[in-house]
This record gives structure tokens, C-alpha cells and sequence, in this order.
């Protein structure tokens, strides 16, 4: 579903070249949930712009549920992330002015999907991450926690092949957060592929997965202590 061939990715930082990956090779199947971790510096914000289509490699080769993203224009690349991917961020990033549903429908504002089919798939969303009966609450009006299972339901409403989170514990307290890696759990089960970027251990311990990397480059690429299996719905 997703694939990383010998991707390098440098930016030119004043007179110097910064080399923030190197040579990554990445498989991730359908169905799977995989964590990526690695400290400050080690590449997994960019790795996670690479997989998110909002940046190209200078180098290598990246295909997204069969689509090649090399050479492909920034209005194309715009149309796949748009259709292909979720995003849960850690802030949420939620429009304070719209109410819990007309956040979810956003994305599909952008695609021209008609108002009356919006509401249904964005009233289906909210009920999967189970906050159906907070549709009509401003973001104000919700938790930290409702307030992610909101940006959750944004992320699942485009039907994407990826939902790809970003540190999305970051800003809940330990038990809020483990309500929402709990919902994960519930999204692999049913077949979501998830990528959770997280610097913490207890985040990535949730994954069948989990790839490190250090200095650009992958170092590590197995399952969590312990535990033998991975793969597609390894930990369902």
C-alpha cells in the first residue's frame, strides 16, 4: 500500500547541506499500524511530510496505494493527499467558528461532494469515533479528548487508504490519551492503516510495528519487545 525506495531527502540550510534522511526503505501493508520514533533530529517529521505528500524526496521513490508520487505536480499531489490520506495532528487543528460536524465535512468541501452527502458521511465519522451526539458542539464546547476524536473523525471521513498521526497524545493527559490510543486499537481492528509518529515509548508500544530511526536513517524495523508478530491486523 505504501512504498519507500532508497528515499533521501536534503535541504540547503545557509551554506550547508542538511541531510534529514537517508536511503530509507519502507513496505507498510495494508491494515497495518506502525509506529515511528526516533529523537529530535532523527528525521520522522520529515519522514512523516514525505508520507503525508507534503514534500517530495530529492532522492528514491515513494508509491502510495499504487500511485507514484515522483514528478507529479503540487496541485496533483494536493488531490492525492486529499482523497488518500487522514491527518490527526497533535493541536487538532480544528476551526473554532464550525461546529464538531462541519469540521469533519471540511475535506469534503474541497472535493465537491454536495452538502446532503457531507452531513451523512460526516455524522457517519463522528459516530465511529463515537461523539455522534456532539455534532452540533463548537470545538469550545468540547474536552481535549472530544476535540481529537473529532480531528479522528476528519481524518476518517475521506475514506483514505492512510490515516497518519502526528504526536496525536501530545497536548491529552495520560488517561484521555489512553482513551484515544484505545479508539486506534478499535480503527486497526476494523482495518484502518495507521503511521503514528510519536516520540513516546507507550504510544509506540501500542503498534504491531515499530521502525526507528537515527541521524536520517532507518535503524530498527520490527515488532515491539515481546511480541513476535506483525503485519496487517497483527495486534487486532
Amino acid at each position: 500500500m505504501l512504498e519507500l525506495h532508497g528515499v533521501t531527502k536534503r535541504y540547503r540550510l545557509g551554506g550547508q547541506v542538511v541531510r534529514a534522511l537517508e536511503g530509507v526503505d519502507l513496505v507498510i501493508a495494508d491494515g497495518e499500524y506502525v509506529s515511528i520514533m526516533g529523537p529530535s533530529g532523527s528525521g520522522k517529521s520529515t519522514l512523516m511530510h514525505l508520507l503525508g505528500c507534503l514534500d517530495s524526496p530529492t532522492e528514491g521513490e515513494i508509491v502510495l496505494d499504487g500511485v507514484r508520487l515522483a514528478g507529479l505536480s503540487d496541485d496533483r499531489l494536493a488531490e492525492v493527499r486529499g482523497r488518500k490520506i487522514g491527518f490527526v495532528f497533535q493541536t487538532f487543528n480544528l476551526l473554532p467558528r464550525l461546529t464538531a460536524l462541519d469540521n469533519v465535512a471540511l475535506p469534503l468541501v474541497y472535493q465537491g461532494t454536495s452538502r446532503a452527502e457531507r452531513d451523512r458521511r460526516a455524522r457517519a465519522a463522528l459516530a465511529q469515533v463515537e461523539l455522534d451526539h456532539r455534532a452540533a458542539h463548537r470545538p469550545s464546547e468540547l474536552s481535549g479528548g472530544e476535540r481529537q476524536r473529532v480531528a479522528i473523525a476528519r481524518a476518517l471521513v475521506v475514506e483514505p487508504a492512510l490515516v497518519l498521526a502526528d504526536e496525536p497524545t501530545g497536548n491529552l493527559d495520560s488517561r484521555v490519551g489512553s482513551e484515544i490510543l484505545e479508539l486506534f486499537d478499535r480503527l486497526h481492528a476494523g482495518g484502518v492503516t495507521l503511521v503514528v509518529v510519536t516520540h513516546d515509548e507507550g504510544v509506540a508500544l501500542r503498534a504491531g510495528r515499530i521502525v526507528r530511526l537515527s541521524d536520517g536513517r532507518k535503524v530498527a524495523d520490527g515488532p515491539p519487545p515481546g511480541r513476535a508478530d506483525y503485519g496487517p491486523l497483527a495486534n487486532a
